[in-house]
């Protein structure tokens, strides 16, 4: 005799006595332990780390991804953590003038990467180029975006005692180091009071790195350097940084054109601050040695 079940009926049917041993309410009861069971080994497992094989489907192209996400993350700090625009930077070393500063490469945030040519490669002092038609400055190695018009440069000469009368070079100020360095910083045959006209420094202050005095200076070049017109509308934008060893100024300058300078000037501002003096090697050619290769 067939048992019909009608759904008015629903609420009596967990009491009913026969119930219960239907072979339907049967399976249903095994399918809903087995369900159970397969909950809690789910929830059991996703309490452990997956593992890197292709059993649970987490393999060796997941792992690489995962790495260059945070790689990413890294160089290219979101807005919301408040972090400081990242700039991927290379080490350039000289050994013949001991000195070494980060040159950037690449900024990935503004999609800007840097096109260098040496245009002068590192060399000793006597046979640098000249700055000015006494040759007391001398460029010893230069580096050139022309796309972005951008400039690094490495001169070396000696104090100018026009500003810098004492030998006690804790004594210096920024300003009158900038000023040494500017007067003798000129292709033009002038006074140094004319070649220093030409440059007006916006600021100038002093840094004690590893018990050295750094002196840091940032200045509008206002004249073309040929003279071919009487004012010029097109400034560069300087930032430099100098310093001192055997008698003699070690400097770093970094430029471009001053419409640029707010897109450009973070990253050449981080190449300043990172100009050091490095502890002579064998390769390591003072300035004052053999001044006759120079001519």
């Amino acid at each position: 005799m067939a048992m019909v079940v009608s759904p008015s009926h629903s609420p009596s049917i967990s009491n009913h006595p026969l119930l219960p041993n239907h072979p339907f309410f049967r399976s249903q009861a095994i399918i809903s332990t087995n369900q159970s069971r397969i909950r809690k080994k789910v929830v059991a497992c996703s309490c452990d780390p997956p593992r890197p094989t292709l059993q649970n489907g987490f393999g060796r192209r997941d792992v690489m991804l995962f790495g260059f996400s945070s790689s990413v993350a890294f160089i290219i700090p979101s807005s919301e953590s408040g972090a400081e625009e990242e700039w991927k930077m290379t080490s350039i070393v000289d050994d013949i003038n001991a000195y070494s500063y980060l040159c950037p490469v690449e900024s990935p945030s503004r999609k800007i990467v840097f096109k260098w040519v040496e245009s002068r490669k590192p060399e000793r002092y006597s046979s640098a180029a000249p700055l000015s038609p006494d040759a007391r400055q001398r460029i010893v190695s230069e580096r050139v975006d022309f796309l972005d018009n951008l400039i690094l440069s490495v001169s070396i000469g000696p104090p100018n005692s026009q500003f810098l009368k004492s030998m006690d070079k804790s004594t210096w100020s920024a300003k009158d180091v900038a000023d040494s360095v500017l007067s003798d910083k000129s292709a033009l045959r002038v006074t140094s009071s004319q070649r220093m006209a030409e440059s007006s420094v916006l600021d100038a202050h002093t840094s004690e790195i590893d018990g050295e005095p750094y002196w840091y200076y940032e200045y509008l070049v206002r004249k073309s350097p040929t003279k071919s017109v009487q004012e010029s509308n097109i400034f560069r934008h300087y930032v430099a940084t100098t310093a001192e060893r055997d008698g003699f100024l070690y400097s770093l300058n970094a430029s471009t054109l001053n419409k640029q300078w707010d897109k450009m000037g973070p990253s050449l501002q981080k190449t300043v601050h990172s100009f050091r003096l490095l502890p002579a090697t064998e390769n390591y050619v003072p300035p004052y040695k053999d001044p006759w290769r120079f001519w």
